[in-house]
């Protein structure tokens, strides 16, 4: 039917209308025309003016110069249907990704945004001319994930041509939405790491700030999630296979990265790394736009490859090919996969060369580009007031003593001159508080895989080391010893000669009994030749034995994260309480020995693809009630509609724009799951990456609890008791991940039994969505009803989906856990529901634990036991079960307390039925939440950021 329906306008993809293909790609022609004399103008200096005017006329750009005799006016920021459409149909017949007989909905989508990227690219060239130009600081935002989900809906909402597409792909038969979902999500990130990250780049577009992004090109993605009988099971993403039309590869754009080898001393006295593996990085551009504003930046993401040279031809021609093919495939497969599974040796070598390629290729880049526009000789301690770097996480931590190597190596400087440039240059965010995450390289692994590195991270140990002598001298060895095992970068290594000379101290030898002399030194004395004999075999024997049983030496670490905070201008948590337990607790030595370097930087979700472009409903309520639509970049403007929480009419307006968008996810659960649930029930959400910390484990029994107790009532008792909810879960468990996996397993068998309970009918609904990605969190969000955000307080930095949430209108039952304690302060407490055991009381939760005085809820002890009879199916579930019981041990003991916070979760979930059944007071409720949101937009993070940490400002293009 599409395809009737644009041949019906003459299209031009047929043989027969050349003569309609010419007037309908004239116009579009002529545009591109104009777009390339409105460049070349910029680039050669000559002013260009923007005329603002009302949102329903066309914004212009005119050029006033007459030097060529040309004066422009060019729709660059506001063409019109007709011109889009024709832009369209040009790519459809010039760009092609598909056959050329019919144009349905997946050749639509990429001739609609290969439109749309010719506007991107004209702007992303007039930045970066200007940038050039003027010579400003920039922000680099380094990322080993970035989570952007589609990019069509987001763009032409940024440019402000929705409605203009939207008409475009009408008159050709189609419909924006339906062309929109033809867009994979691309596969670059998993979390809220790669989503904050994504959220950072929208910000720093719309506010004006000189910025890029650096990430790895993952061919593959994290994994494709699919939902069995056994549970999630994992396949490879496939969003490149048919190209990604955003991206431009830069093959003019590539930089060496070398791997093994060894450190010799060049002739001018100078280290050079020789030998070893070398691959290439190349590098592919995606422009991001700001919102309403001409200004787009970039994310560069790198690929790897080796030359053709590196090909064996000989060995091909011989039969031998995987020889052949041998250094290619080692090359490729460093971009192939998001966070390979490092269980063993080759899977942490692979994910140490992503993050050692990410951030050479990156820091090459940017030297380069700092190159270019300084004067010659460059004056490198200008450096750090041209380029701010930041480490989102441990995983680009190799930015450290890869910017000194490139300083010292390759250009020239001294340890003292790269050292100090670095330190002013690179700042870090941490993102954890759980040990794991802290990221611990093998020394071994790194000396072998990038040996000079290793020479400089020693020569920082010891400025370190050296640094400590000097704040707690050596009166108290003790305590000298104490923070130098807790702080230095090296674990489990020797104290460098330096610093061994430095704690020597003089004093006389104490007398020792020369008996006691000689067993301490290990000598025997004796006068009879025999016994002497007797006594040196059996100190022999015993000397074996002890050697036979002497444990392994622990291993020689390097730790990431020390390394990140010596070697950082500036250290961030992301949340007020994740930063005080940063301070108090991760990194306290090293906040008492440099407090400046501390601060927070709260995170926020950009409310333009979170509020405006995915829940247009609710935008056009608010537009209408605030009067303005200036709160998709001024949040604080959300706040207003405090004033109008007792209005009927907005009541009315907000719970019918909620029901729409349930309907949307009524459909997407059936689409993804098969499962039909009743809009008119309860949407309860919890949608993040599987953890224990995060206790999705917690959320499902506590539904279990509900389905036993629905059980033992009759049907009208059911009904009085109980709301009716649909509980819906989403979040890849990492693929060796065992215990995370069998809590997916563990909630699909819960669902697959009460959702065929004709008991219950649709009290009650359990639906784990499979493969969630940012296009679903786009549907679900909208119309959730109640979030679930419930770590064990004082383990979730922050979360970005809770912000996410409250922004749409969604209530929140959770800890005293990261961005929780903010939003409840700002939507108000009465509008959160709290439970559970506060972050200060964790250790001493779990010492009792350990000492065997917990005594269970005899709730919880029930809950398990219904769980073990099988009523949820065959499966044997001993062991998930029984890692909430004990007192210590690996996998037991309740690490994450879901036991001790479970009686409080129930008797919270009564209060959330409570307040459901009032329909009133629940809207109210909804309404302020997303009034008390304004504060989690990440345009006010990245201020943050440019003020506090980068240091730089908005350039805005003339």
């Amino acid at each position: 039917m599409a395809a009737s329906q644009f041949s019906a306008t003459n299209s031009i993809l047929h043989s027969n209308s050349l003569s309609s293909f010419v007037s309908l790609s004239q116009r579009y022609i002529n545009s591109r025309r104009s777009l390339i004399r409105t460049s070349r103008s910029f680039r050669s200096r000559k002013r260009l003016y923007v005329k603002n005017v009302t949102s329903d006329q066309k914004r212009t750009i005119q050029n006033s110069s007459v030097e060529d005799g040309i004066s422009v006016n060019t729709d660059i920021f506001g063409p019109d249907s007709a011109s889009l459409a024709s832009r369209i149909k040009y790519h459809a017949e010039f760009t092609p990704s598909f056959s050329p007989e019919k144009f349905e909905l997946p050749k639509a989508f990429y001739a609609t945004a290969e439109s749309v990227r010719d506007m991107l690219i004209t702007n992303w060239n007039m930045t970066y001319d200007y940038y050039e130009k003027m010579n400003v600081k920039q922000a680099y935002y380094l990322s080993m994930e970035f989570l952007q989900g589609r990019a069509l809906l987001n763009a032409i909402g940024n440019l402000e041509l929705s409605g203009a597409y939207a008409e475009a792909l009408r008159n050709l038969g189609l419909n924006l939405e339906d062309v929109a979902r033809q867009e994979p999500d691309a596969a670059l990130g998993n979390g809220g790491l790669g989503r904050l990250a994504s959220c950072f780049l929208d910000s720093l577009a719309t506010l004006n700030y000189p910025a890029w992004g650096y990430g790895l090109r993952y061919k593959y993605g994290l994994f494709k999630q699919l939902i069995t009988k056994d549970g999630q099971e994992e396949v490879a993403e496939n969003w490149l296979e048919m190209g990604n039309p955003w991206e431009i590869v830069r093959n003019d754009v590539s930089y060496p990265v070398k791997f093994y080898g060894e450190v010799i001393l060049g002739l001018d006295g100078k280290k050079e790394w020789v030998g070893g593996d070398d691959v290439m990085a190349i590098a592919y551009d995606v422009p991001i736009p700001g919102y309403k504003t001409k200004t787009t930046i970039n994310l560069r993401l790198w690929s790897t490859k080796v030359a053709p040279e590196n090909f064996d031809l000989c060995a091909f021609n011989a039969g031998e090919h995987a020889k052949a093919y041998d250094a290619l495939k080692k090359a490729e497969k460093i971009c192939y996969v998001l966070y390979p599974g490092d269980e063993t040796i080759e899977g942490k070598t692979l994910r140490l060369k992503q993050q050692y390629t990410l951030c050479s290729a990156s820091l090459q880049d940017i030297i380069a580009r700092f190159e270019r526009r300084s004067c010659e000789p460059v004056d490198w301690d200008t450096f750090p007031e041209k380029v701010a770097v930041q480490m989102n996480d441990t995983h680009p931590t190799l930015c450290i003593p890869e910017l000194i190597r490139i300083l010292m190596d390759v250009k020239g400087l001294n340890w003292k001159e790269a050292w100090e440039i670095t330190r002013r240059t690179v700042a870090y965010t941490n993102h954890t508080v759980l040990p794991e995450a802290l990221e611990k390289w093998s020394l071994k692994l790194l000396q072998e895989l990038l040996p000079r590195h290793v020479e400089i991270i020693e020569m920082i140990d010891e400025e370190l080391i050296h640094s400590i002598v000097s704040e707690y001298g050596v009166e108290d060895l003790d305590l000298l010893q104490q923070k130098l095992k807790q702080m230095r970068i090296l674990e489990n290594v020797e104290l460098p000669a330096s610093v061994t000379e430095l704690l020597v101290i003089s004093e006389e030898n104490p007398v020792v009994d020369p008996v006691e002399e000689n067993e301490i030194s290990g000598k025997v004395e004796l006068n009879d030749e025999e016994d002497q004999s007797e006594e040196l075999e059996a100190h022999d024997i015993e000397s074996k034995t002890e050697v036979t049983f002497k444990p392994d030496p622990p291993p020689e670490m390097v730790r990431m994260a020390n390394l990140c905070v010596v070697g950082g201008r500036a250290v961030n948590g992301v949340a007020e309480i994740h930063s005080e337990i940063v301070q108090r607790e991760v990194f306290n030595e090293f906040y008492e020995l440099w407090p400046e370097k501390f601060q927070n930087k709260t995170n926020g979700v950009t409310p333009r693809r979170w509020i405006r472009f995915c829940n247009p409903n609710l935008s056009k309520i608010i537009n209408k009630w605030i009067g303005t639509e200036d709160w998709v970049i001024n949040t604080e403007k959300l706040a207003e509609l405090r004033k109008f929480t007792d209005n009927e009419e907005l009541l009315s307006e907000w719970r019918e724009a909620k029901k729409n968008n349930k309907m949307k996810v009524v459909s997407l659960l059936k689409e993804k799951t098969g499962y039909v649930v009743s809009p008119d029930a309860m949407f309860d959400v919890q949608i993040k990456r599987i953890h224990e910390y995060k206790r999705q484990l917690l959320n499902a029994l506590g539904i279990v609890y509900r389905y036993k107790k629905m059980k033992e009532m009759t049907p009208e008792e059911r009904k009085e008791n109980f709301v009716p909810r649909v509980c819906i879960f989403g979040g890849k468990a990492f693929s060796t991940y065992v215990q995370a996996k069998r809590i997916v397993k563990f909630i699909t068998d819960v669902g697959a039994t009460i959702n065929h309970d004709p008991d219950i009918g649709d009290l009650l609904k359990v639906v784990f969505v499979p493969d969630y990605n940012v296009s679903i969190a786009e549907l679900l969000i909208p119309g959730s009803e109640l979030s679930q955000h419930i770590s064990t307080a004082g383990m979730e930095a922050s979360g970005t989906s809770n912000m996410k949430f409250a922004m749409n209108g969604c209530i929140l039952i959770g800890t005293l856990d990261g961005a929780n304690v903010e939003i409840r302060q700002e939507v108000g407490e009465e509008n959160f529901f709290l439970f559970g055991a506060r972050a200060h009381e964790i250790a001493s939760l779990r010492k009792e634990r350990a000492e065997g005085k917990f005594v269970p809820d005899p709730r919880f002890e029930e809950v398990k036991a219904f769980v073990r009879s099988g009523v949820f199916g065959p499966h044997n579930y001993d062991a998930l079960m029984g890692s909430l019981e004990g007192n210590e041990g690996y996998g037991r003991a309740d690490y994450f307390l879901v036991g001790k916070d479970f009686p409080s979760y129930l008797e919270c979930q009564e209060k959330v039925d409570e307040a459901y059944r009032d329909q009133k007071r629940w809207t109210k409720m909804s309404i302020l939440n997303t009034a008390g949101s304004y504060k989690f937009s990440s345009d006010r993070t990245i201020h943050e950021y440019a003020r506090d940490i980068w240091m730089i400002e908005p350039v805005v293009l003339p």
